[in-house]
């Protein structure tokens, strides 16, 4: 089963903006709906972005506008952009496909502080 891989997390400052990687090395990414999703402690997991084979991407409320997913079938590689970052934006961050096919990665960690 093939595992994604999450890259691009790091410690920034607030209004700073990073760009997390997602990578899917299955013949099949170009028709899987993906997702970005985040867990802080103490917090159930957020659905935070997804986007369809066709490029149609859907947003929590809780960063639309702040947020971009994107995805470049070429490379079977999604990206979440985060931008104007907030403390509360902190958490760990992971992708996989909605329904699941994909094994789970490692996630990657994003911690906004000043």
């Amino acid at each position: 089963q093939v595992q994604v891989v999450e890259s691009g997390g790091g410690l920034v400052r607030p209004g700073q903006s990073l760009r997390l990687s997602c990578e899917a090395p299955t013949h099949l990414f170009s028709l899987l709906h993906m997702v970005w999703y985040r867990q802080s402690p103490g917090n159930q997991r957020e659905q935070v972005a997804g986007i369809h084979g066709d490029g149609r991407a859907h947003y929590a409320d809780s960063i639309k506008g702040r947020f971009t997913i994107s995805r470049d079938n070429d490379r079977k590689t999604v990206y979440l952009d985060l931008n104007d970052l907030r403390v509360e934006d902190t958490a760990v961050y992971s992708c996989n496909s909605d329904p699941v096919v994909l094994r789970a990665g490692q996630g990657t960690q994003v911690t906004v502080s000043s």
